[in-house]
């Protein structure tokens, strides 16, 4: 099949390379000219494992193309993607779909025959419906049917869980989109992936509640963490005892900083608008919202009390600046929250992340970054690990005592014990746990 992506960040480009890579003939598009030609030279704009050579065999083998010209390949497509960025709009919180309006419009003006539009931007509610108001209106001729097929994809793993999916949803109101959605997923309905069909508005609901529903045991676990602290107990054994319960799960009950990431902090407040808009509020999510909010900030705090109370002209290493391993992506990342707080009160932060530096240095002022954990720590008074990446879970501890000015150690994503790091003189904290 045809298709065309508009949009190649994220979603659009890791979407486009694994359809591409499926046998079907891909043109990505962006209105980046920037982007389009870093593309073709073969820079890949965003880390994700394994991507680029993906992207690099796709190319190669003519399935893949990058363009600017959105009237050709749309014209030329039996299915379009909207995968265009859908940010937090400011001022109140609801989600910025002109982008993906915008693209409806200039897709109205060039579809051609039947042509399939399926939005795979995360939308709230009714996105789809004002989509295919919006072409019609653009273009009362077009033989079009809007499908919604909201995407699952996890930074880091992007590519294994488009192609080994837990479930794929797709939410259509017209029956003829039924057979060209199946034809577009046919080697992992093949596979048996299991084809969830809906309505286009619960679809697009699917995505919102998913994401709201994991935020949610995130920031359970981390109440429990502090709740755990008060009381003497073990946050990961109580993880781990709730876990093995089938109803529950053990995904996403890991103690930590909180959650960011540019999907959990934008949906779960979209989602908290539009139950706002359609007067049936979701109390739960909004408290979710409110306790991850404050949880980044306190843990600034909890790495100054770890420091006796007082940072002001002390260095405190940062490791991991990005919101979770395996990716570039620093939005919403609590290292920006615990960095702000600990620059508040009188810090010197250093920082180093493997992959994020760069986009750090556009979001972060005010703090020096190191090309290594050990440069990072030189002088340092308190080192902390904020993100989770394997570079950081053997560090030569004895190496760093000799850096550091006082050995404290808080780890936030509790992934030493405590007795493996006091062995080597340091000072230890965790989260939730008795140290």
């Amino acid at each position: 099949m045809k298709i065309t992506m508009i949009g190649a960040g994220y979603v659009g480009l890791v979407s486009g390379v694994c359809f591409a890579d499926f046998g079907h003939e891909v043109a990505c598009i962006d209105k980046d000219a920037g982007k389009i030609e870093a593309l073709l030279a073969g820079r890949i704009p965003i880390f994700e494992p394994g991507l680029e050579q993906l992207v690099a065999d796709n190319v190669k083998d003519g399935r893949l193309s990058f363009t600017t010209d959105l009237a050709t390949s749309v014209s030329q497509s039996d299915v379009i993607f909207i995968a265009v960025g859908t940010p937090s709009r400011r001022g109140d919180g609801h989600a910025d779909l002109s982008y993906v309006y915008d693209a409806a419009r200039e897709i109205a003006a060039h579809v051609t025959g039947f042509t399939v539009i399926v939005t795979k931007s995360t939308v709230p509610v009714g996105t789809g419906d004002e989509v295919e108001r919006i072409m019609r209106e653009t273009n009362p001729d077009a033989d079009i049917a809007v499908v919604s097929n909201p995407e699952f994809l996890r930074e880091g793993a992007a590519i294994d869980d488009f192609k080994r999916p837990d479930r794929i949803v797709i939410g259509l109101n017209d029956e003829r989109a039924r057979s060209v959605m199946t034809e577009v997923y046919r080697p992992l309905y093949l596979n048996q992936s299991p084809l969830l069909f809906t309505t286009r508005r619960t679809s697009e609901l699917i995505k919102y509640a998913g994401n709201a529903f994991l935020a949610m045991k995130i920031t359970f676990i981390n109440e429990m963490a502090d709740l755990c602290e008060k009381v003497g107990a073990n946050v990961q054994e109580v993880a781990r005892g709730i876990g093995l319960d089938g109803r529950i799960g053990a995904k996403f009950l890991h103690a930590g900083p909180g959650y960011g990431g540019s999907c959990f902090p934008k949906d779960t407040l979209a989602l908290v608008k539009t139950a706002q808009d359609h007067d049936s509020p979701v109390r739960l999510i909004e408290t979710v919202v409110s306790v991850n909010d404050n949880r980044k900030r306190a843990m600034g705090r909890k790495v100054i009390a770890a420091a006796g109370g007082d940072v002001r002209g002390k260095k405190v290493a940062v490791l991991g600046l990005t919101f979770k391993p395996n990716t570039d992506d620093m939005r919403d990342s609590p290292a920006i929250a615990v960095i702000q707080a600990l620059t508040d009160g009188g810090a010197v932060v250093t920082g180093y992340d493997p992959e994020g530096m760069e986009n750090a240095k556009r979001v972060i002022d005010g703090i020096t970054y190191a090309d290594s954990p050990y440069k990072a720590a030189e002088g340092a008074d308190v080192l902390v690990i904020v993100t989770e990446w394997n570079e950081f879970r053997a560090l030569n501890l004895d190496r760093l005592k000799t850096l550091m000015n006082t050995p404290i150690l808080v780890d936030l994503r509790n992934i030493y014990q405590s007795g493996e790091v006091t062995k080597h003189g340091f000072t230890y904290t965790s989260v939730g746990r008795p140290e």
